[in-house]
């Protein structure tokens, strides 16, 4: 039976990699998510499974590279500077096409910044993120139970897909506490015939990111972009709020969408007619869900990230730039303002809608 409990994001994300049956984790502590490193330190011996707090971020990745080459369930996780010290093994990782889960924790930047929720490494998360042509599944959960019922997500689609996945979250939903159902979940993890368990009896398995014959890395990076227009395809996920007859819609992930979701629900009850677009996967995008709402009958979006303006340009190219689309957020970890955004949406509103 499922039970709940009262806990932060960051443990509801140790739950879900345990549930999903992670037994290897590597990390290296930075603040806002080191309720994570603190728990799995705890709770994999307890599982049987094995915790390294890692010399720093960038050994810490390279662990993961070789406990998914042997075929393990394994994650690490991290928040904005130690994410980019990870980024060559990320690259690494994506092209020998080994199945993972990260969680970047996001914190105000750019630098080493500060300790406090921000949503500002959007393009680092789905635009690649380190050198070449690779992207990652990306999943933005919004509240402490998503931390857990996306991070079994992330470790079920890594696998299928045999790409790493990314949990982007920020230190916001990370310190978050709310009550959590923890599912009776058994997950299905079948043996790697591609894993490097020892060839005695078969033929050896091969993993690298290193092809110096150019048409053998060209080969490798179509067969990438072929799993790419796959999970673009079959895996992309959004939540709708009040979008049957919206006239202006709000595109908001993460932590901005809790705030967004209130002022759309205000405006609602003063007879605007506004709603929300919640991507979940922010890779793979919802472009074709922003392309219907154009064709239903949407005069204008706002975007609303904790960020300078990073989403928004993924909201264009959904709507092909044939509504007006703008933007609201806060930079720096600051918090976005309810209020604000009230009357940045009221405008655009009244500009838009004769």
């Amino acid at each position: 039976m499922s039970e709940k409990k009262l806990m932060k994001g960051n443990e509801a994300l140790v739950y879900g990699a345990l549930i999903a049956g992670c037994r290897y984790y590597f990390g290296y502590p930075i603040t806002p998510q080191n309720e994570v490193t603190e728990l799995m330190s705890v709770r994999m011996p307890e599982v049987g499974g094995v915790f390294v707090q890692a010399e720093s971020e960038v050994a810490a990745i390279n662990m993961v590279y070789g406990a998914s080459a042997a075929g393990g369930r394994v994650m690490t996780t991290t928040s904005s500077p130690g994410y980019s010290l990870m980024q060559e093994g990320v690259s690494y990782l994506a092209t020998a096409m080994l199945p993972c889960v990260i969680a970047n924790i996001q914190r105000g930047g750019p630098g080493l910044g500060n300790i406090a929720g921000a949503q500002a490494d959007y393009f680092q998360a789905t635009k690649g993120g380190g050198h070449g042509d690779y992207h990652l599944i990306v999943l933005a959960p919004a509240s402490p139970q998503e931390m857990l019922d996306h991070t079994i997500l992330g470790f079920e689609l890594s696998d299928k897909y045999r790409t790493p996945a990314l949990i982007l979250s920020d230190g916001i939903i990370g310190q978050m506490m709310e009550n959590v159902e923890i599912p009776d979940y058994k997950p299905d993890i079948r043996p790697k015939e591609w894993a490097l368990t020892g060839c005695k009896g078969r033929q050896k398995n091969v993993i690298r990111s290193l092809w110096l014959d150019e048409p053998k890395m060209e080969a490798v990076n179509k067969k990438l972009q072929e799993i790419y227009r796959e999970i673009c395809q079959s895996e992309v996920r959004y939540e709708e709020f009040m979008l049957d007859d919206a006239l202006v819609v709000v595109v908001a992930y993460g932590i901005s969408s809790r705030v967004s979701r209130s002022v759309v629900t205000e405006l609602r009850e003063e007879g605007y007619k506004v709603g929300m677009l919640r991507p979940i996967t922010l890779y793979p995008y919802p472009y074709k869900k922003l392309r219907q709402l154009v064709d239903n009958g949407v005069k204008g979006m706002i975007s609303v990230e904790m960020s300078a303006g990073q989403m928004i340009e993924d909201i264009k190219l959904g709507v092909e730039c044939k509504i007006p689309v703008e933007f609201y957020g806060k930079m720096g970890g600051v918090l976005l303002d309810e209020n604000e955004l009230k009357q940045k949406i009221l405008d655009l509103y009244r500009r838009v809608v004769k």
